[in-house]
């Protein structure tokens, strides 16, 4: 069977974390993990003509992770991670960094015109790479799915974008916090599903997939709610749990799975990152 294509746009940096550095950046998280289950895993994104650059294209070489990662004059990205005493991060990320700036290219628009899935969020968005990624998912085929994992982070997001953001997706993926974010910007009342179901209704999107950390997750459509209970771990960390979850449901989503088959090896995936440090294990 033919691999899919599944493409991550955004965000590849380092995560500066209390143990050392690690290679991080929600998409491409999402595509190495969408490789690791099988299928054809494509990284967009930019690095600066540095050494912490030349070290993720290194890591990147190493794990045949599929790429388009332009050289920019801006500095290869870092967020400073903190974690808490039951591993969750905080976050703070440098700005006006390699990242903010992709280029949009030809080779970016044929990517963009064989991809089955891509997955984008609302941090990319914050400075000039917002353009490419709008042209991206434009030059996508209409039966493309186009997942939003919206990731909302500091104060690097505003009603405008996120409204344009769902307008152009098929999938929202948001956690149990962002929810309550969205429904007070949009002016949403009710509990979590009925604001799900709110969003899908106004933005035509096919389904959201809302995350609750150790409560476990949950797949809303317009008919249906999917609850799931977390897997047990230990936990290491979480770093990129959320991401490999996104990876791990669209894979099967996308080999038609049901959507509590898909939620159950999202939730695996997930549980198998916490129980590792960094958010690209082995």
């Amino acid at each position: 069977m033919k691999k899919k294509v599944i493409v991550g746009i955004g965000e590849i940096l380092w995560d500066m974390l209390p143990s050392g550095k690690a290679l991080g950046g929600a998409p491409a998280n999402f595509a190495y993990h969408a490789q690791r289950l099988g299928e054809e895993g494509w990284a967009v994104s930019a690095i600066g003509d540095d050494t912490l650059g030349t070290e993720i294209m290194d890591i990147v070489n190493e794990k045949k992770l599929h790429n388009i990662i332009a050289v920019t004059d801006k500095p290869t990205g870092t967020v400073q991670v903190e974690l808490d005493d039951k591993g969750v991060p905080s976050y703070n990320i440098m700005e006006d960094v390699a990242w903010d700036n992709i280029p949009f290219t030809p080779d970016m628009e044929a990517l963009a015109a064989r991809a089955d899935a891509v997955c984008f969020g609302s941090l990319v968005q914050r400075m000039g790479s917002r353009d490419s990624v709008l042209k991206f998912l434009r030059a996508t085929r209409p039966e493309t799915l186009r997942v939003f994992d919206i990731n909302l982070r500091q104060h690097y997001y505003s009603p405008e974008l996120v409204d344009e953001s769902l307008r152009l997706s098929d999938i929202l993926k948001i956690n149990d916090e962002e929810i309550r974010i969205i429904a007070d910007m949009f002016g949403i009342e009710g509990n979590d599903t009925v604001v799900c179901r709110t969003l899908i209704d106004r933005f035509g999107i096919k389904l959201v997939i809302l995350t609750k950390g150790a409560d476990g997750s949950e797949v809303i459509t317009a008919t249906r709610s999917v609850p799931q209970k977390a897997c047990k771990v230990k936990v290491v960390d979480t770093v990129g749990a959320g991401d490999s979850f996104t990876a791990a449901f669209v894979v099967a989503y996308l080999r038609g799975d049901s959507l509590a088959d898909a939620q159950r090896l999202a939730n695996e995936t997930a549980a198998y990152v916490c129980s590792c440090k960094g958010a690209m294990p082995v």
